[in-house]
């Protein structure tokens, strides 16, 4: 229990050597247990439920317990095929005495981890590294390949961890735990089923769009709690408010920004709630936010299981404020990978000379690892890989705070992917014009990136340069900026050039951070640093005084560097 809004239980199995506990959130739910009448089929499920055959999150406006009891008619009738009708993102364990075994499963999407840990006297699971860590001290080790491949693409890889001997349940599983010790390690989805579907005319797909976001998308905007809405610039939260069938003021907005100025998600953001009828707030980076960052980045790590680095402090921050505003937060997230086939992690430049032999030989294996799970089908590998392996810890930190929902992830919209049209696959015209055809008020406000329906005039050209050239020009002054430029703005640091360019497109800049606001942080960093075993000697005090001195921008190799430290001091020490 991370949060003074948790809530714990839990209930054990004598008969079948079984014992559970689980977490909720106090205000939003999240977590539905019960025994069926009889008493002989408990159930535990962790998540939300929106495919409307069981009504099974606590947030949808029921009772937990009888949404857990809906389940447990839904298994009693189906046997573990019930899974297959379900549509969210969530994770369980059910108890049949008159089976005598136990069924352990997640979504299909793998959205809600487990991890788990099988040793000679049982099996250990939680949707939590941590909770295998602290019960199982043996456990408390960094596996050399998993920390590899995160320094290669950001996240481990092939159902891997962090942790030695901790794996990650697959997506779509539902193993069975039998009295004899048998384990039945079956999957209830496999992504296949939706490969094989016929593609659709530009036209045809363009309807049954139109048609299943209209339908899914209103399930996610009601809950016995309060929802609010974080809204940004783009295509992907706009479409989620075009289809929304709202009253006015009754869909809280808001939108990220950070201290130079209104960034465009905040300028455009504004317009769109107003359209719409709806209020919205800023939520602004403070100086707090510095002041506060070492507790902010050791809880990233902490509650992420070290699945994100420590530039997760922001999500912490601004997602406990977006909490004050409602405790369930609609998200576009998602959008852009499902419905333009956008990969969003890749190898990256990695400097081999920091880290020690056979660590780095470790690193170079992982790129060949990625490109060996890229291949295939793009969306399966987007939604089955990326989503649970890449994008769960940005998801891991924000449900710290809040319950987050998405439609971009319901099952029936996924689906209809698999059979875009080939030239749409990765277009953003079908999101505009279901989203003109949504609500046509929103097609006149430009995106962040002037994406439009129409054809493309001069002054429509210059405003989608404009906001090409200043994303582009806030990435290299921030996370991208090379050596030789970085020592120039140290030179001329006194100008504050950041001002020029930073914080219209985005609220976080570590580079330019790290060297003033947060330069207290490094400094006492590097005092009190214990080499990780997978650096070179003095390579990690190398990185941290060269971005202090100006001549360059480690600013992607420091948030590691700290990272992995606090892993060692959160994570594996004993508790």
């Amino acid at each position: 229990m991370h949060e003074a809004h948790h809530c714990g239980d839990s209930a054990l199995v004598p008969s079948l050597q079984m014992g559970v506990g689980w977490v909720w959130d106090s205000e939003a739910g999240g977590v539905a247990a019960a025994w069926n009448e009889r008493r002989d089929v408990f159930l535990v499920f962790n998540g939300e439920e929106f495919s409307g055959v069981s009504r099974a999150a606590s947030g949808n406006g029921n009772e937990p317990g009888q949404s857990a009891r809906r389940l447990i008619e839904l298994y009693e009738q189906n046997g573990a095929r019930f899974l297959i009708s379900l549509n969210g993102w969530f994770s369980g364990l059910l108890v049949d005495l008159r089976a005598q075994r136990v069924l352990l499963f997640n979504d299909r999407f793998g959205q809600s981890r487990i991890y788990y840990s099988q040793t000679e006297d049982g099996f250990y699971f939680g949707s939590e590294a941590k909770s295998l860590l602290a019960a199982l001290p043996g456990l408390r080790q960094m596996d050399e390949r998993g920390l590899a491949e995160f320094f290669a693409v950001g996240c481990a890889l092939q159902n891997r961890t962090l942790f030695r001997d901790i794996a990650l349940l697959p997506p779509g599983s539902a193993w069975s735990f039998h009295r004899d010790g048998r384990i039945d390690k079956a999957r209830y989805f496999e992504p296949g089923v939706w490969e094989d579907q016929e593609a659709l005319d530009r036209e045809s797909y363009q309807e049954q769009l139109n048609e299943i976001f209209g339908r899914i998308a209103p399930r996610y905007l009601i809950g016995g709690a309060k929802v609010g809405m974080s809204l940004t610039g783009g295509l992907d939260s706009r479409a989620i408010l075009a289809w929304a069938p709202l009253d006015p003021a009754s869909l809280p907005c808001y939108t990220f920004s950070g201290p130079y100025r209104d960034c465009a998600d905040v300028r455009i953001a504004r317009q769109l709630a107003s359209a719409c009828g709806q209020v919205h707030s800023t939520i602004r980076v403070g100086d707090d936010f510095y002041r506060d960052f070492s507790a902010l980045a050791e809880k990233a790590v902490y509650v992420t299981d070290g699945a994100m680095d420590v530039s997760g402090a922001i999500e912490i921050y601004v997602n406990r404020k977006a909490r004050q505003i409602a405790p369930i937060r609609v998200t576009g997230n998602y959008g852009s990978e499902i419905l333009r086939s956008n990969v969003a992690f890749r190898p990256g430049q990695v400097d081999r000379s920091l880290f020690m032999p056979e660590f780095a030989r470790l690193v170079d294996e992982a790129a060949d690892t990625y490109r060996s799970e890229a291949a295939g089908h793009r969306l399966t590998f987007i939604a089955f890989k990326q989503v649970p392996w890449h994008h769960h810890a940005r998801k891991a930190l924000e449900q710290s705070q809040l319950t987050v929902r998405s439609p971009f992830l319901d099952n029936e919209l996924v689906a209809l992917a698999y059979r875009a049209p080939r030239e749409l696959a990765s277009s953003p015209q079908p999101l505009l014009r279901l989203m003109a055809e949504g609500n046509p008020a929103l097609e006149s406000i430009p995106t962040d990136r002037a994406y439009r329906r129409a054809a493309m005039t001069l002054f429509s050209g210059m405003a989608k340069a404009w906001q090409e050239f200043t994303a582009k020009a806030e990435y290299a002054y921030d996370y991208g900026m090379p050596a030789r430029l970085a020592r120039i703005d140290h030179a001329i640091s006194r100008l504050r050039a950041e001002r020029l360019f930073l914080g219209r497109h985005k609220f976080y800049h570590f580079r330019v951070w790290y060297k003033k606001q947060l330069r207290g942080y490094l400094e006492g960093f590097c005092d009190n640093l214990r080499r990780p075993s997978c650096y070179r000697p003095g390579a990690a005090e190398r990185l941290i005084q060269g971005h202090l001195s100006g001549r360059d921008n480690h600013t992607l190799q420091l948030h590691k560097l700290f990272s992995v430290q606090l892993m060692e001091q959160v994570l594996l020490r004993p508790v």
